[in-house]
């Protein structure tokens, strides 16, 4: 998550702490609208339990996830 967090904070300017509850904030969102079997992996990704490179699930999927919320937060993709 900390990956992120630091793009975040790159790519908007905010505060670490500012971008810390944005991405949560995101993350919660991606919890509760997710179907519940995806769901349940979404804290392993964050945390790089789920099969190693970029936060977990392979460094792809990891490098799809940062630019999608990179473009989310306003910054380039």
């Amino acid at each position: 998550m900390n990956e992120i967090v630091n793009l975040v904070v790159q790519r908007t300017g905010l505060s670490e702490e500012d971008a810390t509850k944005a991405v949560q904030a995101v993350i919660d969102i991606l919890k509760q609208r997710l179907p519940a079997p995806i769901a349940s992996h979404i804290d392993g990704f964050f945390t790089g339990g789920i099969g190693g490179g970029a936060g977990g699930l392979g460094e792809e999927a990891g490098e799809l996830l940062k630019g999608a919320l990179g473009g989310f937060f306003g910054g380039k993709k």
